[in-house]
């Protein structure tokens, strides 16, 4: 994930000319069209590579009186050979002095593979293959594109309502000036790792609560386990040193142009440590004037497969 590479003829209020969406089949590329369309952003699904200049010139000359101020683009591998060429184009509109942004998108196998089976829509990619070899050839096909992206999001987690909100969050233009928006994301370790983290804090050094017979049953919010927490001094110490971190890290974050930092906290489970750690650190950012929220990835599952 990165920042805006190239940046010329701008909006007035600093957001890109052109967003290219491009990723993987079933990733949420339709919804996130839908998220820029929500935004003011003129959209147009599968245009021709070979169309990019053209069209980049429409929206250099464009604005609010002429009609396309900025644009959002989708690119998948409906494009074919031609996606040989995204590099090249790509250069040519930031040289044209367009603010281009890419957003690639992509998810697990698992998480593709339910996608499809619950649409039942044909990958575009499978000519005959099983959908897992199809899935595996177009991560192969936009491999060079994923390697050109500002930002990489896995929306393995992510609803098309989830993914909404986050687009909307990132590229609002009225988000300039306002409080930095920071997500905490409690999640247990055994179920996998989340992506799309600028920062990851690992809690499993901890005091495990799921080892003491009466807090088994509890979670993170409980007043059991966090009195039980909180008097554990290395968890004091923790939380401390993470406070400190990040007081130091987001007005970095923020001065560098992110708007919205994801900070990872991951227990075994999900279930104790993380919850209580994340909702601790919650408060504190948002008495520190950040737009802090928490989400717990985890703690319903982890009761589920005690």
């Amino acid at each position: 994930m990165g920042r805006t590479k190239k940046t010329g003829h701008k909006t007035s209020d600093g957001a890109p000319d052109v967003v290219i969406i491009t990723g993987l089949s079933g990733s949420g590329m339709s919804s996130a069209t839908n998220a820029f369309e929500d935004l003011g952003y003129f959209c147009v699904d599968n245009l021709p590579i070979t169309l990019l200049p053209t069209f980049a010139r429409l929206v250099t000359a464009g604005g609010p009186e002429k009609g396309i101020e900025r644009a959002a683009l989708v690119i998948d591998i409906r494009e074919g050979t031609f996606l040989a060429d995204f590099g090249k184009q790509l250069k040519a509109l930031r040289a044209a002095g367009l603010n281009v942004y890419v957003l690639f998108l992509e998810a697990s196998d698992d998480s593709l593979r339910h996608r499809f089976s619950e649409t039942r829509r044909p990958h575009p990619a499978r000519k005959g293959q099983s959908l897992l070899q199809a899935i595996n050839a177009e991560r192969t096909a936009m491999s060079g594109i994923r390697s050109l992206a500002d930002q990489i999001i896995d929306t393995s987690d992510h609803t098309v309502h989830t993914l909404r909100n986050h687009l909307l969050e990132r590229f609002s233009p009225d988000r300039q000036g306002r409080p930095m928006r920071v997500q905490v994301l409690s999640f247990g370790h055994k179920f996998g790792n989340p992506g799309d983290l600028e920062l990851l804090f690992d809690v499993r050094h901890l005091p495990n609560p799921h080892f003491v017979p009466d807090l088994r049953p509890y979670s993170g919010h409980d007043s059991r386990v966090v009195k039980y927490l909180r008097a554990q001094p290395e968890v004091e110490e923790t939380l401390r040193r993470f406070n400190d971190l990040l007081d130091y890290l987001l007005p970095l974050y923020k001065r560098e142009g992110k708007s919205y930092v994801t900070v990872g906290i991951g227990c075994t489970g999900g279930r104790h440590r993380s919850v209580m750690i994340a909702n601790a650190l919650g408060r504190r950012l948002r008495r520190g004037g950040f737009d802090a929220h928490v989400v717990h990835r985890d703690v319903r599952k982890a009761s589920r497969h005690r």
